[in-house]
């Protein structure tokens, strides 16, 4: 019979602290049949008797003796070990690993990291962002975020909200550029593109007609792999550009950019928030997840309706036909 090692150990140095087989036994919630096992089972497995045995009395031998010196600050080490890790699975405080796309979703993962430490003081978040697709296992990941068409496999997920991509432009452009009709005209205009920062490859333009996905290849009027750089070219006039809706959703509402093409946004992807395990995860990893479950999940923060697009859309129209009479 294959011996519990730790178990036998440790009613050994019960047995000899109590000075009594069934005193250890109730100390360690077996039953005495099962402790004498394991002593028993214990000695075998070292070839030593460790206990002089009587009716009344157990007395350690010179090798107990000896055992019991070497052993008892190893076991006690290894419980305090023990009993920190649970307290702190169960503690709201320490180190968040916390990982998610660089693109589009830094203000995102900002205001959910400040009102969380906020709450919880003791936190100490370590937050990766990039584009690149990482291993969550390799990476020691506690809570991640991805943009996809769909979760990561091997993880629990939970789907928070959409993508929007949004083609959209500044007054001052429209007025001077006009607006295009159709995705078809999109070639005659001035236009950024992205290039993936974690690829190093250029984005199409990813739009839809009649339903079905379309990828658009553009000649870049300005190229960059920084959503920032991105946001202000389009925003000084300089060009169009297709936005996140995340990064455009402020700017759109404020009237400092216009939306286009709106019938031929795309639907292909969303944000989702992903771990490792719904029962063996760190209390802190639990309490970020449900806070973000709860400030995410379609937000309407983060997306336009249907119907601020189609009003803004009609102004930027508006605009680009008084630019051009």
């Amino acid at each position: 019979m294959p011996i519990n090692e730790l178990r036998a150990i440790a009613t050994f140095i019960a047995t000899a602290e109590l000075g009594s087989l069934r005193k250890a036994a109730e100390a360690q919630g077996l039953s005495p049949q099962a402790a004498s096992q394991a002593l028993a089972q214990l000695e075998r497995h070292l070839d030593v008797r460790l206990f002089h045995r009587t009716t009344r009395v157990m007395a350690l031998t010179d090798d107990g003796r000896r055992f019991l010196e070497e052993a008892q600050p190893g076991l006690a080490s290894l419980q305090r070990a023990l009993q920190n890790a649970r307290q702190s699975k169960d503690d709201i405080a320490g180190p968040l690993r916390i990982v998610g796309p660089r693109t589009s979703f830094q203000p995102v993962v900002w205001q959910l990291l400040e009102e969380f430490c906020a709450r919880h003081p003791g936190i100490q978040p370590d937050v990766q962002l990039e584009d690149r697709i990482g291993n969550w296992v390799e990476d020691r990941v506690d809570v991640g975020f991805r943009l996809g068409a769909s979760a990561p496999d091997g993880v629990v997920a939970r789907r928070l909200f959409p993508l929007q991509l949004v083609a959209c432009a500044a007054p001052a452009y429209l007025a001077r550029h006009g607006a295009p009709s159709s995705w078809t005209a999109l070639g005659a205009h001035r236009c950024s593109v992205f290039r993936n920062a974690g690829t190093g490859k250029i984005s199409p333009w990813r739009l839809q007609a009649g339903g079905e996905p379309l990828e658009i290849a553009l000649a870049p009027d300005i190229c960059t792999n920084d959503e920032v750089v991105e946001l202000q070219a389009v925003l000084s006039g300089r060009c169009i550009g297709q936005l996140a809706g995340v990064t455009a959703a402020p700017y759109l509402r404020s009237g400092q950019l216009l939306p286009l093409l709106v019938g031929h946004m795309p639907d292909f992807a969303s944000y989702f928030i992903y771990f490792g395990s719904r029962t063996s995860q760190p209390r802190r990893a639990r309490a970020f997840i449900d806070l973000a479950v709860e400030r995410l999940v379609e937000n309407p923060a983060y997306l336009l309706s249907s119907a601020e697009l189609r009003e803004g859309e009609r102004r930027a129209r508006d605009i680009g036909q008084r630019g051009r009479t």
